[in-house]
């Protein structure tokens, strides 16, 4: 039996992993308006740009998700982690559409 870390430990991990991606992914996505601008100035095609940005911002989303479910289950436990995770989306879900619903009361 070997003590070394590998990828399928993470396993149990995963679905709350893109649960917090899922929820991060707009928050995060955000500020990468400088990353638009300087791609903007490059001589990459619209596309092209377009697959950066959003590869970027789903990477960037997966790397925090991953470090918030290690956090919170070393801190909680593993269901925990994955149950906030999956209220963090619902919750962003219910306060967009709320939002959304708010803006059409007042037009």
């Amino acid at each position: 039996m070997s003590d070394a870390f590998s990828l399928s430990d993470l396993s149990p991990l995963l679905p709350g992993i893109a649960l917090w991606a899922l929820a991060l992914y707009l928050p995060l996505s955000i500020p990468l308006a400088r990353l638009e601008k300087v791609l903007a100035e490059a001589s990459l095609e619209e596309g092209l740009q377009q697959l950066v940005l959003v590869g970027g911002s789903l990477l960037l989303a997966l790397a925090v998700g991953l470090v918030v479910e290690l956090l919170l289950s070393w801190a909680l436990g593993p269901g925990w982690a994955g149950s906030l995770g999956l209220i963090a989306v619902l919750g962003g879900l219910s306060i967009g559409l709320a939002a959304g619903r708010d803006d059409e009361r007042r037009r």
